[in-house]
């Protein structure tokens, strides 16, 4: 399980050398060709290593790494579309036929599919770009799930799995990589339960607990609850050793009223379950402030103090009372300077603390001053919670000064290069002007996992010589509940007016060359849908914006189904080689939220990139063009996706090229690299999240 966690982060592998002392050429041939059909190669590093495996050593080699790899890929479930020789058989199928066949299938809800026989295809002349494994060691393994627990953002249920192993597993390893400190409040949450879960050390959760609110979402990860708060939580039944640990917590905070009462209602719920009152003596000042909340008694907060400040417009006591707080002045800055008199004292006021205020924070408060008076029509957010979301609202903030706008990114670059260069010096340092198309990760807490986790928004470059684009679906249904799940692409031209989609409803294009492998609604033993659109044609015809998505419309989520994955192929040429064709995978994501519907990607065919989405939603979105009355459909999450003005990578690292390094223009001469291939890469999330933000 090391070597399948290590393999899918960094397509490494920890490998002890054998004893053989002649190489096995005809096996590890055989598994080298077996593993490129997958779309990998190995290393020379690791060939050395296999050459010294006996045989019993290369088939135990083999069969754990190819697993894991086709798992990856999607190659480890049998694809069996309704017409087997798609697409040409599609594209060739008289209208009559493809109705009558679809007809029949729904009335026998699933269970008949029309017969043909599968032809012979030629071989996949494509030409696949292997990815190399490469050989890895343990310190480095080690420093995946250090820089986990360190990272200054929020982490994805794949990674908290990948730390819930480690813990299970190896307790004592785990413990020995827990960080002094763990600078996200949702991530103590999630480390501290595990520490409770699976070890018996239970005073080392206490350094990390500071407020009520701390202790409030320990609690909710106890209960496997959402640990951001964006949503309610059922609290289990605590052991009576749990509930002395988790009120001693909140006994060892300060300011409990004014924290608790921030989520009132969430704590009388766990007060029911914590029975404080029960302690005569113990815990008191927890008792107390229980108590209060119950008793509705007026509790002053924070914001009240700011809110009341600003509406009598006493913006000294309020700009005095933000300072003392600086993550919150740096959300706020916006409104105090639209309402101030005065914006320089804002200003200036906000100078002095902004080296307060987390990078994460700063990024994104430079980037909206960066883009304030852009002329965006849409803002887009992303609200927090385990389910993806995208809301777009009609940008409706009055401008800003040009000046204060650039004063204001002006100090929050001063201010990160005044952090940044408290750091080790990196040498030369070489960054790739492509990373301008990647996202800085501010956020997986809802992130599937991906065979390439990206941070949506992302923009990934069609491979050179794609002629085709297609999508897949797999999924399987749980025992005698049919599940229909439909794969879907919507087009639209370079303004968002809707052109045509392609679906169980339109199998094949009227107007370009584009079509569906047919629908199938009910999956007992796995069942798998494709589109495939011609890139060309579609531009050809004026199409621009291509969004993919599933829509499950039976009554299940995709959280409920056993196995659930979509994934795109880049295909030169789709008449060779198989339907799916693993190689050709560019990514592949599992879908598992509590939602029934899912975008994964949207295409943009005139840049010629993927648009990582990863968006989930409860309802239908309906594909209407007017912004105002379809706030959160498809066309208006299209246009506030594609026009996202969010911190980039480039600019995250050439901050940190100017505080602390020497730019350098050959990749070969630098000492720290940045880059999509080599170095540090878009999909080194953990180490980007921990060691530069």
């Amino acid at each position: 399980m090391l070597n399948t966690i290590f393999l899918r982060r960094k397509n490494k592998l920890v490998l002890e050398r054998g004893n053989e002392e002649s190489p096995h050429t005809v096996y590890i041939s055989t598994i080298l060709k077996n593993v490129e059909d997958l779309g990998y190669t190995f290393s020379k590093d690791l060939l050395d290593i296999l050459a010294t495996y006996s045989k019993a050593q290369l088939a135990e080699f083999y069969f754990e790494l190819i697993t894991s790899l086709k798992v990856m890929v999607g190659a480890h479930r049998d694809y069996k579309p309704m017409y087997p020789n798609f697409p040409e058989q599609v594209m060739n199928a008289q209208d009559s036929e493809l109705y009558f066949n679809a007809i029949i299938h729904y009335w026998s809800s699933g269970t008949l599919l029309p017969h043909y026989e599968k032809q012979n295809r030629e071989p996949l002349t494509d030409v696949a770009n292997h990815k190399v494994i490469n050989i890895g060691t343990m310190d480095e393994l080690k420093t995946i799930f250090t820089n986990l627990m360190k990272s200054k953002t929020s982490i994805s249920d794949m990674d908290k799995s990948d730390l819930s192993w480690l813990f299970e597993q190896y307790r004592d390893v785990a413990l020995g990589l827990v960080p002094n400190e763990i600078p996200l409040k949702e991530n103590i949450a999630i480390i501290a339960n595990l520490i409770l879960t699976y070890t018996t050390d239970e005073k080392i959760v206490f350094t990390y607990f500071k407020t009520a609110t701390d202790v409030l979402r320990l609690a909710v990860a106890m209960s496997d609850g959402d640990v951001s708060l964006a949503a309610p939580t059922k609290f289990r039944s605590f052991k009576r050793k749990e509930r002395r640990l988790l009120l001693s917590l909140l006994s060892n905070c300060s300011s409990l009223d004014e924290d608790m009462v921030k989520y009132k209602n969430r704590w009388i719920r766990l007060g029911e379950r914590l029975h404080p009152s029960e302690y005569k003596t113990a815990f008191l000042n927890a008792q107390q402030a229980f108590q209060k909340i119950r008793n509705n008694e007026k509790i002053e907060t924070f914001n009240s103090k700011v809110t009341k400040a600003i509406h009598s417009e006493d913006y000294k006591t309020a700009l005095a009372l933000l300072k003392t707080r600086p993550g919150e002045f740096a959300r706020k800055l916006d409104h105090l300077l639209r309402i101030s008199t005065n914006s320089n004292v804002v200003l200036n006021e906000f100078k002095e603390v902004a080296n307060e205020v987390s990078v994460p924070v700063l990024l994104q408060v430079k980037e909206h001053f960066k883009s304030r008076n852009a002329g965006n029509q849409l803002r887009a957010f992303f609200p927090k919670g385990n389910i993806a979301k995208v809301y777009g609202i009609v940008n409706m903030l009055p401008p800003i000064q040009p000046d204060i706008c650039e004063s204001v990114v002006k100090i929050c670059n001063e201010s990160m290069l005044i952090m940044f260069k408290n750091k080790e010096p990196l040498g030369k340092v070489y960054i790739d002007e492509k990373l301008k198309d990647y996202i800085v990760p501010f956020s997986q807490r809802s992130a599937n996992k991906s065979l390439k986790t990206l941070t949506r928004g992302s923009k990934i470059d069609i491979p050179k010589d794609t002629h085709t684009i297609r999508s897949f679906v797999y999924w399987k249904e749980p025992q005698g509940d049919r599940t229909d799940i439909d794969l879907s692409a919507v087009m639209y031209d370079d303004n968002w007016e809707y052109v045509e989609h392609i679906s169980y409803t339109n199998l094949i294009s009227n107007t370009y060359n584009a079509c569906h492998s047919g629908d199938i609604v009910s999956a007992p033993s796995g069942a798998s849908e494709f589109i495939d659109l011609d890139i060309n044609s579609i531009k050809g015809y004026g199409g621009r914006y291509i969004v993919l998505s599933l829509n499950l419309f039976t009554a299940q989520g995709f959280v409920d189904l056993p196995e659930c994955f979509v994934g795109w192929m880049a295909r030169k040429n789709p008449s060779s080689g198989e339907i799916f064709e693993p190689r050709t995978v560019q990514n592949k994501t599992d879908v598992a939220a509590n939602t029934s519907i899912c975008i994964p990607i949207i295409l943009d065919l005139y840049e010629m990139k993927v648009i990582w989405t990863d968006i989930g939603l409860r309802e239908m979105p309906h594909h209407s063009i007017n912004v105002e009355n379809n706030r959160k459909g498809m066309v208006l999450m299209g246009r506030a996706i594609t026009s996202l003005a969010k911190p980039n990578l480039f600019d995250l690292f050439e901050l940190h090229q100017q505080a602390r390094g020497i730019k350098c223009d050959i990749i070969e001469e630098a000492d720290v690299v940045f880059s999509l291939e080599a170095g540090i890469t878009p999909f080194d999330i953990e180490i980007i999240t921990s060691q530069y933000l």
